[in-house]
């Protein structure tokens, strides 16, 4: 019989979770070069970027209900196909009559996969370190901007090198095909919820809990702080930055070194603490980023880093330590509620950042000529000063949600003070 090897296991949900992050960071590179190359404006562009956001809650969530019947290792060959299908569409969108459908259903496979990867290897890290969750899912999610930073600094040099943007997408083929291969070689475990007798139906009754649910409300701004941030920086800062790409390279970076030392941060503080603290450090990266130009901006990412970098995993680690009979749909439930949050805000945000660009301009002015390719030098000029203008604007709106957070986290420190973890024993047949 085949014997459950940890390393491979968790090596591929590395390398897995290495293509989303992929995607998040290539696209942020090549976010502005799409806008101009298609002609899309700043709403067309929120609304491809959010497609991801929402095929991901849609994966994880529906990825949670039926991970358990089907198997961890089915949920993530499907992965493997959508990513595999979502990349090369991409890369083949201005073949299409009109590359925004094009990108949008290729956005859309990607942000399936994504979801997919996050239902199936989240309780599969759970499974595989039942008592070290909180670390170990640190350790996980440090791949995500370890990821970014890779995707950033591979747009950065590439473009540098004139190499166009269509290879930039195909290199995350390479980790795709990986993860595939390792995958579906290996023999997974059951889940933690069902390998400790947890009936179906007290999994689900366990979702009701008011401290659930507060967590899912709490999701929704720890996930819109950080990914919508992160996605539309370059975006936002392109004008006030001469390196505006390199501005996600610090933050990623600073998140992936947090999260490979996550276990003594997490010992010390334990997730509230981590949560509270983090939200603090966000408010005020976010306040630097919204209010300073030059050398400071990048310490405003730096700061911004350190305050984003334990939300996503500390969150889920919460749940899996303290509510472990939500299970599976429980953790995943988490993750796609803050993808939700992230996709609705991207859309509204990218037409609150088009009305204030078109505020600055002149009357009658068409935003999409103005974004396209013909656009005249004066026009360019124009554009250019509007949106240093407006992203400002855009991150000053965003820094009153980790401020409510602050409140909120403070609450939960309180209320959990002297709370032990729940650890549920795997039943012995």
């Amino acid at each position: 019989m085949q014997a459950i090897n940890r390393k491979q296991l968790f090596l591929a949900s590395c390398l897995a979770l290495l293509v989303t992050s992929l995607s998040f960071g290539i696209r942020a590179g090549i976010l502005g070069r799409l806008g101009v190359q298609f002609a899309l404006n700043k709403s067309e562009l929120g609304t491809i970027t959010a497609t991801a956001f929402w095929g991901f809650p849609l994966a994880v969530i529906i990825g949670g209900m039926i991970v358990d019947a089907i198997g961890m290792k089915k949920l993530l060959m499907l992965a493997f196909i959508f990513h595999i299908l979502g990349i090369v569409l991409t890369i083949f969108a201005g073949s299409f009559s009109n590359p925004f459908w094009a990108l949008f259903i290729s956005t859309l496979l990607i942000g399936i996969a994504n979801g997919t990867v996050e239902a199936a290897c989240n309780p599969l890290v759970t499974a595989l370190f039942p008592g070290n969750k909180t670390t170990k899912l640190n350790h996980f999610h440090l791949w995500f901007p370890g990821g970014i930073v890779i995707g950033t600094l591979i747009v950065y040099f590439l473009d540098k090198a004139a190499i166009n943007w269509q290879i930039q997408v195909a290199l995350m083929i390479i980790p795709a095909i990986l993860y595939g291969l390792i995958f579906v070689r290996q023999k997974f475990p059951q889940t933690e919820r069902v390998s400790s007798g947890i009936s179906t139906g007290e999994m689900y009754r366990s979702l009701a809990n008011p401290l659930f649910i507060f967590m899912i409300i709490c999701m929704f701004g720890t996930a819109i702080t950080e990914l919508f941030t992160g996605q539309w920086m370059e975006v936002l800062l392109k004008n006030i930055s001469d390196n505006a790409i390199l501005l996600i390279t610090v933050y990623t970076a600073v998140q992936a070194i947090g999260r490979a030392f996550a276990g003594p941060v997490v010992h010390r503080l334990a997730p509230q603490g981590v949560l509270l603290m983090s939200a603090i450090l966000a408010a005020l990266g976010l306040y630097l980023l919204g209010h300073t130009t030059g050398n400071m901006i990048f310490i405003g990412a730096l700061v911004f880093g350190m305050g984003v970098c334990y939300f996503w995993p500390t969150m889920l680690g919460f749940v899996s330590e303290y509510l472990p009979k939500t299970g599976a749909v429980g953790i995943n439930l988490m993750g796609g509620a803050g993808m939700f949050a992230v996709s609705v805000y991207i859309m509204f945000m990218g037409g609150v950042y088009d009305n204030l660009i078109q505020k600055q301009l002149p009357p009658g002015a068409d935003l999409k000529v103005y974004n396209s390719a013909e656009a005249t030098e004066q026009m360019k000029a124009a554009l250019n000063e509007a949106n240093k203008a407006a992203g400002p604007q855009v991150i000053n709106t965003t820094l009153i949600i980790p401020v409510i957070l602050i409140v909120a986290f403070a609450g939960l420190y309180i209320y959990m003070r002297n709370k032990k973890k729940v650890v549920l024993q795997p039943v012995i047949n």
